[in-house]
């Protein structure tokens, strides 16, 4: 299977199609309090620097990353449906990482949402360790907060 990963905005079309799905995927779980997830503008706006992963040219799974003085934090990570178990959230999660060491970034955080049961399992099987909630955010039930160093 031809794949690829490459970064490119977050209002690209391909890119604000993912970001849709995941958004419709997670709104039914969470209430407005409880969804952390930047708007695409918002993506813009805070330089993250997005990539989009494509299986034979279609798009098929996306994550971000932004940098902060101590860390990045994962942002936006989704695989659509339809091309789960394929190993992409791997592969994004993958070239995050190694997009974050290009960067002088060593230490990775991310929030997620206690409902997304397949992401927990990919982030604790690539070693990524249960923290207390992280600036800017509060403890929040429905929330779980991991690091990982690189």
């Amino acid at each position: 299977m031809n794949i690829s990963i490459a970064r490119e905005r977050p209002d690209s079309a391909d890119a604000k199609r993912l970001i849709g799905e995941l958004q419709a995927v997670l709104s039914p779980h969470y209430p407005p309090e409880s969804q952390h997830g930047y708007s695409v503008d918002k993506l813009i706006r805070e330089n993250v620097h997005f990539f989009v992963l494509r299986a034979e040219q279609e798009p098929a799974a996306c994550g971000g990353i932004q940098f902060y003085p101590d860390f990045g934090e994962l942002k936006r990570m989704f695989v659509r449906p339809d091309w789960r178990g394929r190993g992409f959230g791997r592969a994004i999660l993958e070239r995050l990482a190694a997009h974050a060491r290009a960067n002088a970034c060593n230490l990775l955080r991310l929030e997620t949402g206690i409902h997304q049961h397949e992401a927990i399992r990919l982030y604790e099987r690539w070693g990524f360790a249960s923290i207390p909630a992280f600036p800017p955010y509060a403890p929040d039930p429905l929330s779980l907060f991991y690091e990982k160093r690189l």
